[in-house]
């Protein structure tokens, strides 16, 4: 019986913990929303190797990118900061968990892109034996894209793009940079790997 009792208080003190944790996430989540009003969504596409360990990363560094000028693109950069900050990453100079890229494209041009479930449902199963569809996309001239690659494994795990439904990107306005980084990011909605649990605590002292 004392058995039984302690699994049960275990199982109770389990669900407990799944339920604060998705209270928090949905206030967090929240949040950022109510920061983001002004925000409209631009029509992007992702793509995402099952190879990823997407709930096992917690840092993240940008490779260095010699064929864009840092000048040009400091509001995609500090605007990609500010998105990896809010999902609990840490910046890393010292072996990232993730290296993050981003690309210019200034003419149009055929894109290789995959027809994949959608990822938070693969993430439930994780079956790394599905076959890649592959799928051509016709980019516009101003294509902005942003890829994550996870350095011990030394590859790309995802990549997000707009669509051919969007006409190009002037990336001197502050404005249309925000939006368009967080249009392609709005699709990476994973967590630094332990954040959740460290904010959970946080709330718990506080109260």
């Amino acid at each position: 019986m004392t058995f039984v009792f302690e699994k049960n208080r275990v199982t109770y003190a389990t669900k407990f913990k799944n339920i604060a944790m998705k209270n928090l996430t949905f206030s967090i989540v929240l949040l950022f929303l109510v920061g983001c009003l002004s925000y409209k969504e631009l029509p992007v596409e992702y793509d995402y190797s099952y190879k990823g360990r997407f709930d096992k990363y917690k840092s993240y560094d940008f490779l260095t990118n010699t064929e864009v000028n840092a000048e040009d693109t400091f509001y995609i950069r500090s605007s990609i900061e500010k998105y990896m900050s809010f999902l609990g990453y840490k910046r890393k100079k010292n072996k990232p968990d993730l290296l993050l890229n981003y690309s210019i494209f200034s003419d149009s041009l055929v894109f290789r892109g995959y027809n994949q479930p959608n990822i938070e449902e693969w993430m439930k199963k994780k079956d790394e034996d599905i076959d890649y569809e592959k799928l051509n996309y016709d980019l516009a001239h101003g294509t902005l894209l942003i890829q994550v690659f996870d350095r011990k494994i030394n590859t790309s795990i995802w990549q997000g793009y707009a669509t051919n439904n969007y006409q190009g990107l002037n990336f001197f306005n502050q404005g249309e940079v925000r939006n368009a980084v967080r249009s392609i990011l709005n699709k990476y909605q994973f967590f630094a790997d332990g954040f959740l649990e460290e904010q959970l605590k946080k709330s718990q002292i506080t109260n």
